[in-house]
């Protein structure tokens, strides 16, 4: 079973994975957890380094009693001295799955195309399938009702793959969902038209707009992402801190959604204060202390930030399972 875009998942098929997820954390949890993936080896391809991402699938294919073999931005001749076809294809010999996290959606469409086992995208531009289902999963660990029922706002650069994938996630699952994002930054047109087909069949609400307020009110999570993706380049900054200052989460903002046990909702890596290079850099250029969240926010208890963290190892122990058990 491929996992390259969140679309790849009908509504039985991705509740199936959060039950999955949570009956394996629950296992984990009390130490009775069953090994399924004995003998089986998986490749991570990585072209943009990672923390989460990568140390998700180490632990969870360890603790299914699996292997992993990490090929980081250095470690392979991907895309140099070998075509992604011919990469795909020595891999698919040698391992029964391929993670692969990078830039262009095209190179994990083309790994599934030619490996010959499954693939499942770990990040591209383009999408972020297993983080929205580790998303989905905290919002239902946080919230007492059906996840059709769930109002989530997205607050930032709609166009990014996170805001991408919780969009036609939500749509899919029949949530309400709302991005909040200037005009410019905006989901693209093709992905709203998606969510919105998605949309028809599930009886999810959606909604595009650039006005924070009037996304965020009645939301029960407000999410947000970093400004700037990586490998876009540092000069982004300019443009992107005028233009989101206006969308990043304060206690102000949560205090206008008008709900009491609303939640903050980060992918990380954040900018929530001057303790990185990032945060000090942008401190010294544009004389702010945080990017999209404050560091009130990100430290408050309404922040289920590493929830959500944890339960990608969870999700994506449960994609490989799914994929490769049995």
């Amino acid at each position: 079973m491929n996992l390259l875009r969140d679309l790849d998942l009908d509504k039985p098929r991705f509740l199936d994975l959060l039950a999955l997820a949570a009956q394996l954390k629950r296992d984990k949890e009390r130490g009775s957890e069953v090994a399924r993936l004995g003998g089986r080896n998986i490749a991570l391809v990585f072209e943009k380094n990672s923390t989460r991402t990568r140390c998700a699938f180490e632990v969870a294919v360890a603790d299914q009693g699996g292997h992993t073999t990490y090929l980081g931005p250095e470690g392979s001749h991907l895309g140099r001295e070998e075509s992604v076809a011919d990469t795909a294809r020595v891999l698919g010999r040698l391992y029964d799955g391929i993670a692969f996290r990078g830039y262009a959606q095209d190179t994990v469409e083309q790994f599934a195309r030619h490996a010959g086992v499954p693939v499942w995208n770990a990040l591209t531009d383009q999408w972020h399938p297993t983080q929205s289902l580790a998303d989905i999963l905290t919002m239902t660990e946080h919230y007492d009702g059906a996840v059709e029922d769930i109002a989530l706002c997205f607050t930032g650069d709609g166009r990014d793959n996170v805001a991408r994938s919780l969009l036609v996630t939500g749509a899919l699952l029949g949530m309400d969902v709302r991005i909040a994002a200037p005009a410019g930054l905006q989901p693209p047109p093709d992905v709203v038209a998606a969510a919105e087909d998605a949309a028809r069949s599930s009886g999810a609400r959606l909604l595009v707009t650039d006005s924070l307020g009037e996304a965020v009110r009645g939301a029960d999570f407000v999410y947000t992402d970093v400004w700037v993706s990586m490998g876009e380049p540092d000069d982004a900054w300019a443009e992107r801190v005028p233009a989101l200052l206006p969308y990043r989460v304060t206690e102000d903002v949560l205090a206008a959604g008008d709900r009491s046990g609303v939640r903050f909702m980060h992918c990380l890596p954040a900018i929530h204060n001057r303790g990185t290079a990032i945060g000090a850099r942008l401190h010294e250029q544009f004389g702010i202390d945080c990017a999209e969240v404050t560091e009130e926010v990100f430290e408050s208890k309404r922040s289920i930030v590493f929830d959500q963290a944890e339960n990608r190892m969870h999700t994506i122990k449960a994609v490989l399972v799914r994929a490769l058990e049995g």
